[in-house]
């Protein structure tokens, strides 16, 4: 490998490395939006998306201008590939912040109606798969990106948990179903991001072990 692509690869990761800081603040503004009904939040977070995607197309451009220019085999091809991936799953993270903060502005502008789930802690546990999907990225860990994988069912549990409270809300209060399905909605957005941080850390598996491990075929176990 020469040393002007890996001045090309190392740039490249600084670059998703701050897609991944962006798209990170803007989940943790849409949690916060979500815990204090700020719809003026929520409508930062919608004005700010084209800084994400723009960086996401950046990415992707130099990706495939290095592909092009310096054709990399084994370990380097393996790492574009992932980045790729990775920078797609980062500007999806980005979109379902924006999806959050428009449920936002809606129920900002309604009565609050209290039901028994807590999405701050499904919002927290999201959070941190997210951190350790990024850290992983960054450390190039193979143990917390699996652990990241296996964590995955939890947030999905908060999901199950959350369609059978809002179920039984609705019964309770017909004349507030577009409310309650609004929250309905910010918790699949929460359950869609913790599953671009299983893509992200799955992409980070591949990265070190060279083995694709999506659709349930992760077989390494952490130590």
């Amino acid at each position: 490998m020469t040393r002007h692509l890996q001045r090309e690869l190392d740039r490249l990761k600084k670059r998703i490395l701050s897609l991944g800081a962006m798209a990170e603040e803007r989940f943790r503004m849409a949690m916060k939006a979500i815990e204090t009904r700020d719809g003026e939040l929520a409508r930062k977070i919608i004005d700010k998306d084209y800084e994400i995607d723009e960086a996401e197309i950046e990415i992707e451009e130099e990706c495939l201008k290095i592909l092009a220019l310096h054709q990399p085999v084994a370990v380097d091809l393996r790492f574009l590939s992932a980045v790729i991936k990775i920078n797609n799953d980062l500007e999806r993270i980005g979109d379902e912040a924006v999806n959050i903060a428009h449920r936002v502005r809606i129920i900002a502008k309604r009565p609050k109606l209290e039901i028994p789930f807590d999405y701050l802690r499904m919002a927290e546990k999201t959070e941190a798969m997210l951190k350790k999907s990024l850290d992983a990225v960054v450390n190039m860990d193979l143990d917390l990106a699996v652990h990241v994988c296996l964590s995955d069912d939890e947030v999905d549990d908060f999901q199950n948990e959350a369609y059978d409270v809002i179920k039984q809300a609705i019964k309770d209060n017909p004349n507030r179903v577009a409310y309650l399905i609004n929250l309905l909605l910010i918790s699949r957005h929460l359950e869609r991001i913790a599953d671009h941080a299983t893509n992200i850390a799955e992409e980070v598996v591949y990265m070190i072990e060279g083995e694709i491990v999506r659709h349930g075929r992760l077989a390494i176990e952490p130590e």
